[in-house]
């Protein structure tokens, strides 16, 4: 599914979700077509100013399977900040992050096709405060990984923990801003995995 609610191309769109979304919702921070997790809705075109572009970095954290080992070196390398592509084909170095290995996640929905047996791969967390095009994506690739499944996990206090694909939570307006650690006001707001 792509995050957006109209598209020239046949794709699987917001709309398709079993809930019926007030006009004007748009997406906050989007979810490219080969990623998934936790994406957030709202009415309110002031907050993707406030979350992403406002003078207070926000955390958001994301789940990542690359293949083969990941080093301990590799993973210190991509947490101090590491050089990735932007645009223009100018390069841009990443703001240090948290980054780091872990077991293979429970409770994540099948991937869609299985690695073939001996295929090794590893698991990243990695919690950024920025999020340039593929940032995630294109720095595992900068230390030699390919990314196989991308996660976003969370975006500040906000968290997928038990939701399911295609699952819709409506929040209070005071708690999606307090968790989100803004201070405006929502009109709308939602979070879809």
């Amino acid at each position: 599914m792509v995050s957006q609610f109209v598209s020239t191309h046949q794709v699987n769109l917001l709309h398709q979700l079993n809930f019926v979304f007030p006009a004007g919702t748009h997406a906050i921070g989007r979810l490219d077509q080969n990623s998934e997790g936790l994406l957030l809705l709202t009415t309110n075109k002031k907050i993707t100013k406030l979350l992403f572009q406002g003078p207070v970095p926000h955390n958001r954290t994301y789940l990542v399977q690359v293949k083969n080992i990941v080093a301990p070196a590799t993973v210190e390398k991509l947490a101090s900040g590491i050089e990735i592509s932007a645009t223009n084909g100018q390069i841009f170095k990443t703001t240090p992050c948290k980054v780091k290995l872990i077991d293979t996640p429970k409770n994540l929905a099948a991937v869609e096709k299985p690695l073939h047996e001996n295929v090794q791969s590893s698991w990243l967390e990695i919690t950024l405060t920025e999020g340039r095009f593929h940032q995630v994506r294109k720095m595992v690739a900068a230390v030699h990984h390919k990314c196989i499944r991308l996660i976003r996990t969370s975006i500040e206090d906000i968290h997928i923990g038990s939701m399911q694909p295609g699952e819709v939570i409506e929040f209070n307006e005071n708690d999606f801003f307090r968790l989100l650690k803004l201070n405006d006001k929502p009109i709308h707001h939602f979070s879809a995995k």
